[in-house]
């Protein structure tokens, strides 16, 4: 298992940096987006119709992507207080149990993201004329990849390696 972890660790790796540049761009293109939408409405006072919904969609995806990446890091907040005042064995144990139930999550986000997708396949959004199942797409992708990196995580933690595995993309941003 560590052999097949070192091999797919670099893709993991590029998946995860390149998650945080799509991300980045999706935040600065959001920012462009509504400040479009504030120039127009204030300035032109002719509000563009698409500007809204097109902002939500990015923002969507650059919360999804961020979270898995979050995962992946694992810079997200919890309450570690009860977890360190336990022995290791019972950390690991507690750590196993936490990242399995978050690679079980991923898994059903992504597997309803596909059932809501195909439900508003045939709606139409508006403004926008793509079909509703398109805003279901970020959390389809998103919900994979945290079950993805949970699952890395996971795998480390039973191996003892995870206090070294993923310090590779903090360093870079």
């Amino acid at each position: 298992m560590r052999k097949l972890m070192q091999a797919i660790r670099p893709s993991l790796t590029a998946l995860s940096r390149s998650s945080l540049y799509i991300a980045g761009a999706g935040i600065i293109a959001m920012t462009v987006i509504v400040g479009w939408q504030v120039f127009a409405r204030y300035v032109l006072n002719d509000s563009p119709s698409w500007s809204e919904p097109l902002s939500l969609y990015l923002m969507s995806w650059f919360i999804m992507l961020g979270a898995a990446v979050g995962v992946r890091e694992s810079v997200h907040l919890g309450l570690d207080i009860l977890r360190y005042s336990m022995p290791v064995s019972v950390q690991k144990t507690m750590d196993l149990v936490s990242l399995g139930l978050v690679t079980l999550f991923g898994i059903a986000m992504a597997y309803y993201g596909v059932l809501l997708a195909k439900g508003t396949w045939t709606a139409t959004i508006p403004v926008l004329g793509w079909p509703g199942g398109v805003d279901f797409f970020p959390l389809i992708v998103g919900g994979a990849m945290i079950a993805l990196f949970a699952a890395e995580r996971f795998i480390d933690v039973a191996l003892g390696e995870e206090i070294a595995a993923h310090t590779d993309v903090a360093e870079v941003v």
